[in-house]
């Protein structure tokens, strides 16, 4: 379970930094090099999630979407600087018990 956990993080970091510095480039006016370390950041995200043991596709960019969720408000709240309302964590929380149903739910 941890391992799951550790590569949801790991690409969570991926996509967000990756994109992050994507939005620097062309909302910021940052250098081109933004972009380029961005971009393949953002390549790397894709191929992360590959590393989970989960045979479903589907099931695994799912419950990765709620973990995203509480990395982004995270995110917001470390880099941004934008403290996350009681509704934030709220939804957040509701993110991670459905994350938790969708891969730990017991199934024939």
């Amino acid at each position: 379970m941890l391992l799951t956990i550790l590569i949801f993080v790991i690409a969570g970091l991926a996509e967000i930094g990756g994109g992050y510095l994507v939005w620097l480039w062309l909302r910021e006016s940052k250098p081109l090099w933004y972009g380029i370390v961005g971009s393949i950041t953002l390549i790397l995200y894709g191929i992360i999630p590959t590393l989970q043991s989960f045979p479903s596709f589907g099931r695994v960019y799912a419950a990765y979407g709620g973990v995203f969720v509480v990395l982004a408000v995270l995110w917001g709240w470390l880099v941004d600087k934008k403290t996350p309302d009681m509704y934030d964590w709220i939804g957040a929380a509701i993110c991670v018990v459905g994350v938790s149903i969708i891969l730990w739910a017991p199934r024939n």
